[in-house]
């Protein structure tokens, strides 16, 4: 079991400081709910005495931390398929494919991407959630973020809570969108189905921004930014504006085929049986180094091949419009 092996004086600027704030400050790396955990386990020492969080500290002193990477969950290591789309020292991307549950759950105890994560690399055992940094839908393809260590789980989730992290989506929603735009609609669950989420006054806010990326005859597909990311947030988001993402069993409502002689498409729509969503780009400082990373995910086959029904429909409506 590892270890995590620190020793610093207090900076003259912190006298006067409780010693929970002291550490705060002088330990950015580490959480302000394990430093308690350790002070409490007798694991952090003060001139070799431990000492109460509210303690008021002189400067000057000298703190030890000699603390054990503690196992976090109980969650099985099994052998998962993992398409690894970027790794370092401290950190990795995984390109998840549609279908696969992110953590164990109701309904889904095991073969998720956590017990697939644990099997490959073990050391993430003494992490929260074996370094998941963010979570996407089952049926939702595309990159997340883990860390491979304490101190970038630490930095991460702080770059996220900051919203410091990109993170850019591809999706198909129905209807034809003139432009792009925000949408700022605060987010909460639904008062009648506990599995929804629905926009509503009292909700956490909400802010996603978008770009056309592509018209079709009855469709757009779009780029994303999640500025919050609030759950189901895009699905939910563009449901409210009846616009709902093509293909979505949640929000989507009932199959809308396009006008026209459209065999074609309606037989790809009636075959893309998931929320046409993938989080295809994501963007952040390395919690070590500071430099920029940015890791992209091409488009899985079953979107490539959803884009190509609506392309050849588009241009088949548009030489039978040229030829009227």
């Amino acid at each position: 079991m590892s270890e995590h092996v620190h020793q610093l004086n207090v900076p003259a600027n912190l006298a006067g400081y409780r010693l929970d704030q002291a550490l705060a400050q002088m330990f950015p790396m580490y959480s302000r709910s394990r430093l308690p955990q350790w002070l409490k386990s007798g694991e952090i020492l003060v001139d070799g005495n431990v000492l109460r969080p509210r303690d008021k500290l002189l400067g000057g002193e000298l703190v030890n931390i000699a603390a054990k990477a503690r196992v976090e969950h109980q969650v099985a290591a099994q052998p998962v398929s993992l398409s690894v789309a970027y790794e370092d020292e401290a950190v990795i991307v995984i390109d998840k494919p549609a279908g696969l549950v992110v953590h164990p759950g109701a309904g889904n105890a095991d073969g998720t991407l956590q017990n697939g994560l644990l099997y490959r690399w073990p050391a993430l055992e003494v992490l929260p959630r074996a370094g998941l940094i963010h979570r996407i839908d089952k049926e939702t393809s595309g990159l997340l973020l883990i860390a491979k260590t304490l101190e970038a789980h630490t930095e991460l989730t702080r770059a996220l809570a900051a919203r410091e992290i990109h993170r850019e989506y591809f999706a198909i929603c129905y209807g034809v969108l003139t432009g792009g735009g925000t949408i700022n609609a605060p987010i909460g669950r639904h008062p009648h189905d506990r599995l929804k989420m629905t926009v509503r006054d009292d909700g956490r806010p909400a802010v996603t921004h978008y770009r056309v990326a592509q018209r079709f005859v009855a469709h757009t597909a779009i780029k994303v930014v999640l500025e919050t990311g609030r759950t189901h947030q895009i699905r939910v988001h563009f449901a409210h504006r009846r616009q709902p993402l093509l293909g979505d069993p949640v929000y989507g409502g009932r199959l809308r085929l396009p006008p026209g002689n459209a065999e074609r498409l309606a037989e790809a729509l009636r075959g893309f049986r998931r929320q046409a969503l993938h989080a295809a780009k994501l963007q952040f400082n390395h919690p070590e180094s500071g430099d920029s990373v940015t890791v992209e995910a091409p488009l899985p086959d079953d979107l490539e091949a959803l884009l190509a029904a609506l392309t050849a429909h588009q241009d088949r409506t548009l030489q039978r419009e040229a030829g009227a």
